[in-house]
């Protein structure tokens, strides 16, 4: 089946699904009849308060059942949904509502201790009150090509910038995604990434209801809470970063938890330790594990698929989805083009010019490889390369080989000025337990070559990330 639009999809799940449960909350569980009941409410509860088609409404709340009602009430409404990254501060969240041009925002008043007072001219909504079940039942015409939402960039090399993509796209490519990620109908999904980013919004509840998958939000990751759900709850499907699959690697061992019901996992990096992998399908029940790689401006555009090995999930991010291209430009540069390519960045011409070449190439900004049968690897972001006596340094490279050594937990890599060399690499490294610099350095001596061995090595607590899990490197420097 297809669809054309998101709203489609989400209003057709009520009678596909039924009286099958499709998000529990808590205490709170409701069927697909009645989300989708309380989704064509929230739509009027919009259109009572004016929103309009083409509007744009924003969200800068934690996952949450009245995030998805929200969310999919105001696409039935018309409006294009602006999520916002819960992490931001309120003078980062308003740059996003004034410069998206946001009629209205949904926000959890006191959630990480934030009170929330938007700009002016712009309406707020506690996402807890009665507002979506005020309004009666609407639906609003709307078209594939129409701009579904506007999702900002993680902002960790400038200010952020609004990717628009469409409802036709996002059906098409997770539903894809489902496939790939082996999600199935019954599945109990818990969706521990926000459901302000891709990952959680497309990857976790558009797919859900495209399979009729039962959607567990976690509002912040909690690992005994989390352990405590998947037991109670017999959860089946669990992506997440590598560090979430190391909590579940200890939990096993301890024996603490019945994690028999775990089938599933996804995970995304570029620095996946083989052995973690390994792990994973080995200690834990999971069956199938997918990696992918992908971007805001692109969606998921390339995945593994379920005959890959262990070191080719590990070290490469998988093969392109259909109908999408991938090719490495001369200064190794992954280039992407295909249906899955954003509409453009809001109101910034000039930025979706140089992102997007005239012959309809997006320039990633990541550095990578592909091997003799397709398949993507990323070595580190263009401007994270630094240059070694004239030899490129890649870090997502480096980090792979340091992630062997069974002392290290985790690790980023950025160069440093040297006044012989030009630049030297530095590791910043949490550890699994007690090394010293000096036998780490050694020990990469022997496993790469001698410009690629960091020079430096910084014990750290834990390495600085955006709230999408990335490693904020300029914070590094």
């Amino acid at each position: 089946m297809t669809w054309e639009t998101i709203p489609q999809l989400v209003l057709s799940a009520g009678d596909r699904f039924g009286d099958a449960e499709a998000v529990v909350d808590g205490p709170l569980r409701l069927t697909f009849r009645q989300v989708v009941h309380r989704i064509r409410c929230a739509a009027g509860a919009f259109a009572a308060i004016g929103v309009e088609k083409g509007d744009r409404v924003a969200i800068w709340a934690p996952n949450s059942a009245e995030w998805i009602i929200a969310a999919f009430g105001l696409l039935t409404a018309g409006a294009t949904l602006v999520p916002i990254n819960t992490r931001y501060r309120q003078d980062e969240a308003n740059d996003i509502l004034v410069r998206s041009g946001a009629k209205a925002v949904l926000v959890e008043q006191g959630f990480l201790g934030l009170q929330f007072d938007a700009p002016p001219d712009i309406r707020v909504i506690d996402i807890k009150s009665d507002f979506l079940s005020s309004g009666e039942p609407f639906e609003a015409e709307i078209s594939g090509s129409d701009i579904a939402d506007i999702m900002y960039t993680s902002g960790t090399t400038g200010r952020p910038k609004g990717v628009m993509m469409n409802h036709r796209q996002t059906l098409r490519l997770f539903s894809e995604w489902c496939d790939l990620a082996d999600l199935r109908e019954e599945d109990r999904y818990l969706i521990v990434n926000p459901f302000f980013h891709m990952f959680g919004y497309k990857a976790g509840i558009i797919a859900s209801f495209i399979r009729g998958a039962t959607v567990y939000p976690m509002p912040v990751l909690d690992v005994d809470l989390l352990l405590d759900v998947v037991e109670r709850e017999k959860i089946t499907m669990l992506p997440g970063p590598p560090t979430l699959y190391h909590s579940l690697l200890a939990a096993a061992a301890d024996g603490t938890h019945d994690l028999s019901s775990l089938r599933a996992a996804v995970t995304g990096s570029a620095d996946i330790p083989v052995d973690l992998i390994r792990r994973i399908v080995s200690e834990l029940p999971f069956q199938t594990i997918m990696t992918g790689y992908g971007l805001s401006e692109a969606g998921t555009a390339t995945a593994s698929r379920r005959t890959d090995t262990f070191e080719q999930v590990a070290t490469t991010v998988g093969k392109p989805c259909t109908d999408i291209e991938i090719d490495i430009a001369d200064d190794g540069e992954v280039l992407i083009r295909g249906y899955n390519v954003m509409r453009g960045y809001l109101d910034d011409p000039a930025a979706t010019d140089e992102a997007i070449d005239s012959e309809g190439w997006l320039h990633t900004g990541d550095l990578g490889s592909l091997d003799e049968h397709g398949r993507l690897r990323i070595l580190g972001r263009k401007k994270d390369m630094f240059i070694v006596g004239g030899f490129n340094a890649y870090p997502a490279e480096i980090e792979s080989f340091l992630l062997e050594h069974p002392a290290v937990d985790q690790v980023a890599v950025i160069g440093v000025h040297d006044d012989r060399l030009g630049q030297v690499g530095k590791a910043f490294v949490v550890a699994r337990s007690v090394i010293s610099e000096e036998e780490l350095i050694a020990w990469s001596r022997t496993r790469m070559a001698g410009f690629k061995a960091p020079r430096s090595i910084a014990f750290v607590d834990r390495l600085p990330t955006n709230a999408t899990g990335k490693v904020m490197k300029d914070l590094l420097r």
